[in-house]
């Protein structure tokens, strides 16, 4: 077997960023040296700014469109190239442009995901034109200008081809991450069916399980917008096969999670658990195994069934519907929610292995309504005119910090290179202080190992074809892990800095750069955090709107998942309109356990009420993992069903659940109806009555939704909100 830290590292290395990040550093050396060998070091220079400027939006994307997120780099990124080429000789008016530029480009962040990157591509069309040399002349000035747009236009061709042509390895190397994310979720669940009395359940893992759940629910999109896109070949219809049922997988998962507390209460029913998570540790190793299998191009081994361990649980019967209290029904039921899951682990081999067809009709139903949107739009600005826009106040702070940064290096004994502290707020200073911290230590630890492996590299006087090598692979690492592992693209993007400042200013000493560069840093990092308390956009102000979002999205998922549409329905709108309302549902619980995790950072005086918040997430989960049984059920016993008395109840459930999810102080009255703690005293296996288990998970339902209605409104109470 592998080496685990080589299984890693092989993951790292097939991974669809660090293959992004390879071909942004490979259109670099390829543009910067067709330019410096056709026009010289200068026109170089220019140019390569021209391509870093485009590089931070160049992420694995769709085909279609791809050029649309380059394109406002490039275009917004030119004048204010050419403007601080012109104003390099007059400190005073280009410090008032770099504080309106600033301004102005951190707006951007309104976009969200879509908008972060066009601020860096922004702010490193000025502060890279800072670093070069001043000029002369509007001549030169003009020719830099043009050299810029040339590597501009040619890294938006390279982009767009490399993107196109890795586009059949990111479907299947976003998949493959998809489901490393999912194989750490079964983990984690496998560890929650463990007895609490074993030391490897000793600790809680309720708080780990939301925030997988958070991260798998932004992996699933990403994928979706790769794999979805024109799913025609049969190759495609395969990945995309797989994809869907990797959903399927997290609702099974989330199902898994039900009456756990019950079963343990019960004697002699807890010694179902370690079969039951040794199953599930099988489920996440085979899944784990089709994961290396895409990245490496093989075909996933076979598997035997998984859930023979589970055949005596299964079997356990409660004859009759009075013989016996309701508990003791629920083992079997969980062992088979456990043996469903190993089931469509083994679908998720088959189709890896090529041995089952993809399911085009769901397929069909996917394409293009689940991928997220590549045109611009006007919107995002028009929310920005309010004092208490994030985007606004960090715009504001960003502005501030920049100019006051700017006002202190123009007095310091060294100024060689005063936009390296300018550049670091821009790197550090994030829209809330929790990413920030996380920032400024990363990158003060960055740049202290960055400074010293330059200057072992300059100590040893390479020859200019071993440094482009280096800043090759430094631009590669930087680009790379800039949204996962901070520290890499510290160190990379000091490295990165160095030597070319080294290969630009030869002559210069090293062991000076490297010192300044530290000093810098320090400065530039210190700013970052002082401003970050400058107009705060403490995440108490946004959970009002977070809270709004989660509670609808549930009851829509909830109107949803209980309409007898999609059993009765003759095409496939019933089930898209399902799985749009499920991807909101977590979606929006993805944001707000965001959210959480970024107070606590916070300080203490303006940290939002946690504990109710993390209750609130818990029992949101439970809600889906409820509703999804119930849809489990309809749709794989829908052959037997009869569905006119099923009618009212799934109805007053319905309207019981939105009603209590919509308004505020609603949660009493459905907790006196239906306290979790009594459920119907009726036992039947499965096979024999759907419709007592029907009604007892609505009623379980219903009840959790009161939960989720009453750690809201002590969360709003908290916040001094009176409204959902």
């Amino acid at each position: 077997m592998t080496h685990p830290r080589l299984r890693a590292a092989a993951r790292v290395l097939l991974s669809p960023y660090f293959a992004n990040g390879a071909m942004a550093a490979l259109g670099l050396l390829l543009i910067s040296g067709l330019v410096r060998l056709g026009l010289g070091p200068e026109a170089a220079a220019a140019a390569s700014v021209g391509v870093i400027v485009c590089i931070p939006p160049d992420q694995a994307a769709p085909r279609q469109g791809k050029i649309w997120l380059l394109l406002p780099s490039a275009l917004l990124g030119l004048p204010l190239f050419a403007a601080v080429q012109a104003l390099h000789t007059a400190p005073l008016q280009l410090g008032l442009l770099l504080v309106a530029a600033t301004f102005l480009a951190f707006l951007a962040g309104a976009w969200g995901k879509r908008g972060l990157p066009i601020v860096m591509s922004l702010m490193f069309a000025a502060l890279f034109s800072m670093a070069m040399p001043r000029q002369a002349s509007e001549a030169s000035v003009l020719f830099n200008s043009a050299c810029f747009a040339l590597g501009a236009g040619a890294y938006l061709v390279w982009a767009t081809v490399a993107n196109a042509w890795l586009n059949p390895f990111y479907r299947m190397a976003m998949l493959a991450n998809t489901l490393f994310s999912l194989v750490a979720l079964m983990r984690l669940q496998a560890r929650q069916l463990q007895p609490r009395d074993e030391p490897a359940s000793g600790q809680p893992v309720i708080g780990a399980v939301l925030r997988q759940q958070a991260l798998l629910a932004d992996q699933l999109q990403a994928a979706r917008d790769i794999l979805l896109e024109s799913p025609r070949t049969p190759r495609r219809q395969q990945l995309v096969a797989m994809l869907l049922l990797v959903m399927e997988l997290r609702d099974h998962l989330l199902a898994c999670e039900l009456d756990l507390d019950a079963i343990r209460a019960q004697p002699g029913s807890a010694s179902a658990l370690p079969p039951l998570s040794r199953v599930m540790e099988d489920c996440a190793s085979a899944t784990e195994q089709v994961a290396d299998a895409l990245l490496r191009g093989d075909v996933p081994p076979a598997f035997p069934e998984l859930a023979q361990p589970l055949a005596p649980w299964r079997k356990t019967a409660v004859p009759g519907r009075e013989a016996a209290a309701l508990p003791a029904a629920l083992t079997p039921s969980l062992a088979n929610r456990v043996a469903n899951l190993s089931d469509d682990v083994l679908r998720l081999v088959d189709l890896g292995r090529g041995q089952a067809a993809p399911d085009l009709a769901a397929v069909r139903t996917a394409w293009r309504l689940f991928v997220s949107p590549t045109a611009w739009s006007w919107r995002p600005l028009a929310s920005l005119w309010r004092w208490n826009a994030p985007s606004l106040r960090h715009a504001i702070r960003a502005s501030l910090a920049l100019g006051s940064a700017y006002a202190l290096a123009q007095v310091l004994p060294w100024g060689t290179h005063d936009y390296w502290i300018l550049l670091t707020i821009v790197v550090v200073l994030r829209g809330s202080l929790a990413q920030t911290l996380e920032r400024r230590n990363h990158r003060v630890l960055g740049t202290l190992i960055g400074c010293l492996l330059s200057a072992a590299l300059l100590s040893a006087h390479l020859s200019a074809g071993l440094l482009l090598l280096v800043l090759t692979l430094a631009q590669a690492c930087a680009h790379a892990f800039a949204a996962r592992r901070y520290l890499v693209t510290a160190v990379a993007a000091t490295v990165l800095g160095l030597v070319q400042a080294h290969m630009l200013n030869a002559g210069t000493s090293p062991v000076f750069d490297v010192i300044e560069r530290m000093a810098d840093t320090l400065i530039g990092v210190g700013f970052a955090w002082l401003f970050s308390y400058f107009l705060p956009s403490w995440e108490r102000h946004s959970l009002p709107s977070l809270l709004t979002r989660t509670l609808k999205a549930q009851a829509r998922h909830a109107e949803v998942a209980l309409g007898l549409g999609q059993l009765q329905a003759i095409d496939n709108a019933p089930e898209i309109e399902w799985r749009l309302a499920r991807r909101e549902a977590h979606d929006s619980l993805s944001a707000l356990m965001q959210a959480i995790q970024r107070s606590l950072s916070e300080p203490r005086a303006v940290r939002p009420p946690l504990e109710p918040l993390e209750r609130l997430l818990a029992y949101s989960y439970q809600l889906l993992a409820q509703l999804t049984a119930v849809k489990t059920m309809l749709l794989q016993h829908r052959d037997r069903i009869d569905l006119l008395p099923l009618q009212p109840p799934l109805a007053q459930a319905v309207e019981a659940i939105g009603t209590v999810l919509t308004q505020p102080g609603a949660a009493s009255p459905v907790e006196a109806a239906w306290p979790l703690a009594e459920v119907p005293s009726f036992v039947a296996p499965l096979d024999d009555a759907l419709e007592p288990w029907l009604l007892r998970r609505l009623q379980l339902a219903t009840a959790v939704s009161g939960r989720v209605r009453a750690e809201a409104d002590r969360v709003l109470s908290a916040l001094g909100q009176s409204r959902s």
